[in-house]
């Protein structure tokens, strides 16, 4: 198992190399480079700007306030969505009165609710928050409904046999069933949560990660844009993993924590 990993580790680095490598390359042998900048270039361009000043703000202080939306409001929309999930699987009546209105904002896109937020509030933190609350929300709520609804009937019949009550049963056994299903929504909540905060940063912010983006489209600094793009990249794939990593010591006994 121990070298499938590490082969699958190199094949990565050996793939991610030859792109560079092929990037490089067409941007100094073709016309490419006077539309497009080089690795190196972005390379230079990423350390200088984590030196310096991008807008009003050092690039660290950006990444902070981007990294500071996203956690409030996916924290919000984990505990909300947890508690609603719950209440759906386990409540007939919850289930019938929260199901129907659940199934129609469903398919509502998070950032189609920006235009709303954005004549209710302003273009302050509440927007910004409001928009990450919803891209996560949903997936919080349908991951731990179907973890909670799938709970084995015989496993709560052992406990009523045994004497537990309905507290303890909710406890002691329907919960630990749905914690990896809760774990999984917590995965695509938070990816979802950090492409939003991006995309709420790029409508109505003055910092963050976002604004870096925008801020390079307006300028025309596409070397700013890159930067901002590959910030997005590492940061999504170090909360992926670190999520992944959570989820392996937590749920070490369940397939999906394996």
């Amino acid at each position: 198992m121990k070298k499938e990993k590490l082969d699958a580790v190199l094949y990565g680095v050996l793939g991610l190399v030859v792109f560079l490598v092929a990037w490089q390359l067409l941007v100094m042998l073709t016309k490419v480079g006077m539309l497009f900048p080089s690795p190196i270039e972005v390379f230079q361009r990423l350390i200088s700007s984590a030196q310096g000043l991008v807008g009003k703000h050092p690039l660290v202080v950006h990444l902070g306030f981007s990294l500071l939306r996203v956690g409030i409001g996916y924290l919000i929309s984990a505990v909300l969505g947890i508690l609603v999930g719950l209440v759906m699987a386990r409540s007939p009546m919850g289930n019938a009165i929260i199901r129907p209105l659940f199934a129609i904002i469903r398919p509502i896109p998070g950032i189609t609710w920006m235009p709303l937020f954005i004549l209710w509030f302003g273009t302050g933190w509440i927007t910004q928050l409001g928009i990450i609350f919803v891209a996560g929300f949903s997936h919080m709520v349908l991951n731990t409904y179907d973890g909670a609804s799938r709970t084995n009937p015989k496993l709560i019949g052992a406990a009523q046999m045994l004497g537990a009550n309905q507290t303890q049963i909710f406890r002691m056994v329907i919960l630990p069933s749905a914690v990896p299903y809760i774990f999984s929504g917590l995965q695509v909540s938070l990816s979802s949560c950090w492409m939003a905060v991006l995309a709420a940063e790029m409508m109505s912010a003055t910092e963050g990660i976002g604004w870096m983006i925008v801020s390079g489209q307006n300028n025309g600094d596409i070397q700013q844009v890159l930067v901002g793009i590959i910030i997005i990249s590492v940061i999504g794939l170090i909360l992926a993993n670190t999520m992944r990593g959570v989820e392996s010591k937590l749920c070490a006994w369940s397939v999906r924590g394996r």
